[in-house]
């Protein structure tokens, strides 16, 4: 499996982790859904390098000009809830793609203890498509691999495409042993541990309630 950690090179990119990490800033709300917004819009940038292109003619005022596009037909798929914003940068780049939701929770049965909900699914036919799965946190990894499994359902992509915003260095080692081997992970930066609660260290806290508020 291919991993790819975009934190690796110095880029604007580093300026919206520090932001969303930053416990004063991450008080703006608002700004920091947009931060996770412009980094989903990033990653699809780097992200669209993977496609197949083939030249295109078209015809401008002037004359005809030939552009090389991307042939692939791409699903965004999204982790509800805390994946929205992510999948609003990543749609903004990929505005010709179809779209696909998954619900994935944690439910606690102790206080360090949890299993992992999938209740809803929305998505087209992915044979034979591009899948690009977003999911702005990778903590254990359990929740992307479930919510994989469960848009199987409607197919077997061409392509598997992974992106994160932070990953755990346990997600990693999780995706490489449980994920096609021809599958790819974008993260924008991999954090070293997991604490008692299975949250990413240093991390940045819980991605859902910082975007949209605490859940009861």
């Amino acid at each position: 499996m291919k991993i790819v950690n975009l934190s690796e090179e110095n880029s604007i990119l580093r300026q919206f982790i520090s932001e969303i990490r930053d416990i004063t800033v991450q008080k703006d709300q608002m700004r920091f859904r947009r931060n996770i917004e412009r980094i989903g819009e990033i990653m699809a940038y780097e992200i669209s390098k993977e496609l197949d292109y083939a030249p295109v003619k078209l015809m401008t005022p002037n004359s005809e000009a030939v552009e090389s596009l991307p042939q692939d037909k791409v699903v965004l798929g999204t982790i509800l809830r805390a994946g929205l914003p992510l999948h609003t940068g990543f749609h903004n780049y990929f505005d010709h793609a179809e779209n696909a939701f998954v619900s994935a929770y944690r439910k606690y049965t102790s206080e360090n203890e949890f299993d992992v909900i999938v209740e809803y699914l929305a998505s087209p036919r992915l044979e034979g498509k591009t899948l690009v799965l977003v999911d702005p946190m990778l903590a254990t990894g359990i929740s992307a691999d479930l919510s994989y499994r469960a848009l199987l359902t409607k197919g077997t992509p061409a392509k598997t495409i992974f992106a994160s915003v932070i990953a755990s260095q346990q997600a990693i080692d999780y995706f490489i042993a449980h994920f096609p081997e021809d599958s790819i992970l974008y993260c924008a930066a991999i954090d070293p541990i997991l604490n008692e609660h299975a949250y990413i260290v240093p991390g940045l806290g819980d991605a859902g309630d910082l975007c949209f508020g605490e859940k009861e």
